[in-house]
């Protein structure tokens, strides 16, 4: 059969794909990888087919453009940047009390305002006709990449999602679900509906429910951290792929001291504009903990520190699938791919969550924190040299920590490959495929 993945363009959105693409390409069946230019030279650098679509964009970056534009405009003309983070920071939202109608509809009102960014018209209709003209029989497509879902209507593909994280839009679109039967018609508006029926009128379809959640979800989250939402997954065990690598000299020599990573991710680098923790703070953090650190930190995040510590080792880049099996712990913010290689290789973890830049970052490391398998700060942004030395110095000297986050690798080994779930979805596909 033929598969297209359908994905937004951030190198770590990419990332997330490849291993699942490269089982179908290996059990035979075409495969490309679809998504705007930014990255095409990433994909086609993991092996497999790009085919751009739309224009070149700066993803997940509306909220920094609406308050640019919110600044110069004024204060009457609409909410500014610390506003749209509330309210998309509110898409975590877990407190029943705060989950009214008018939260859930902001929230869903913020969504269309990033997704139809993100999967511009443009994008949207580049991607169909070339759905169209290629005809896939399974569109797998990225949760914040609503062209994908529209390419395989319009083509008579079926179509699934690939989790990127926690199912928090399943999770708010079940919540907001449930408060439209409670309210007359006439006051059911849905602007996640509204954006995607008028985009799908286009091509001669109408909206229905799978256009947000998919026919059915292929889901790297571990069972024991999933969110309870009523919807079909497919488990798939997390394979950690972190580009092109090259492993330096000095990994292949055993430490001679306890290891520990220090990382931000890539996401904060080129994608969110910038670090939300302090780089000087977590380096000060260290200075004094008995361990060799690998601070994974470029040349711009290092410009504002006045000194190194000499226990420090400052790389640009390292591949974490190879770094992290010689480490005793994990300092980071709480990304997807860093969280989940660390789960898959049972690190125990400090995580530095932010919720306004990450979504499901808190939720994720509130997980991690209850699991036994590591530390949570409340705010990445408040946390202090001396907070930070505390909950590492108790993750790296307490073996509970390593018993539990061994528990959660064996979790994870016991989840079916990408791989073992190629024959299920050639059976999905089969029974949606139009």
């Amino acid at each position: 059969m033929r598969v297209m993945f359908a994905v937004p363009p951030a190198k770590v959105h990419v990332y997330a794909q490849v291993p699942l693409a490269w089982a179908l390409r290996a059990a035979g069946h075409e495969v490309c990888v679809a998504s705007p230019p930014d990255v095409a030279g990433d994909i086609a650098r993991t092996g497999l087919t790009a085919v751009p679509v739309g224009d070149a964009l700066q993803p997940e970056v509306r909220i920094s453009q609406v308050g640019e534009h919110d600044a110069e405009a004024g204060p009457s003309d609409g909410p500014g940047e610390a506003e749209w983070q509330q309210v998309l920071a509110g898409m975590a939202e877990f407190r029943a009390e705060r989950l009214t109608h008018d939260h859930i509809y902001a929230v869903q009102t913020a969504w269309t305002m990033i997704f139809q960014d993100i999967a511009s018209p443009r994008a949207t209709d580049d991607l169909v006709a070339f759905a169209r003209f290629w005809r896939p029989d399974l569109v797998i497509w990225d949760t914040l990449f609503f062209a994908g879902p529209v390419a395989a209507r319009g083509c008579g593909a079926a179509h699934a999602r690939l989790l990127f994280g926690l199912d928090l839009v399943a999770r708010m679109r079940e919540l907001y679900a449930a408060e439209a039967r409670r309210r007359p018609p006439e006051l059911r508006e849905d602007p996640v509906g509204e954006w995607l029926g008028w985009t799908l009128a286009r091509y001669g379809h109408e909206f229905d429910e799978e256009m947000v959640v998919g026919q059915w979800t292929i889901d790297p989250v571990l069972s024991s951290m999933r969110l309870p939402v009523a919807h079909r997954y497919v488990p798939v065990r997390h394979v950690p792929y972190n580009g092109q690598s090259v492993v330096p000299d000095w990994l292949g020599e055993p430490p001679e001291r306890r290891r520990v990573c220090l990382t931000l991710g890539l996401s904060h680098r080129e994608v969110l504009g910038g670090d939300r923790a302090s780089v000087a703070e977590l380096l000060a953090a260290v200075a004094e903990v008995d361990a060799e650190v690998v601070a994974t930190l470029n040349a711009d995040q290092l410009a504002g520190v006045s000194d190194v510590p000499g226990n420090v080792r400052a790389v640009d880049f390292v591949p974490m699938n190879e770094l992290l099996p010689t480490c005793s712990a994990i300092v980071h913010q709480g990304g997807f791919g860093t969280l989940q290689t660390a789960l898959a290789h049972g690190i125990p973890q400090v995580l530095l969550p932010n919720r306004l830049r990450d979504w499901d970052s808190l939720p994720w490391a509130e997980r991690v924190q209850r699991s036994g398998a590591g530390l949570c700060a409340p705010d990445a942004q408040g946390v202090t040299a001396g907070g930070l030395r505390d909950m590492l110095a108790r993750v790296l000297d307490d073996p509970s920590f390593g018993e539990r986050a061994a528990l959660l690798r064996t979790e994870m080994l016991g989840t079916p490959a990408p791989a073992d779930i190629v024959p299920l979805l050639e059976r999905l596909t089969a029974e949606h495929r139009r």
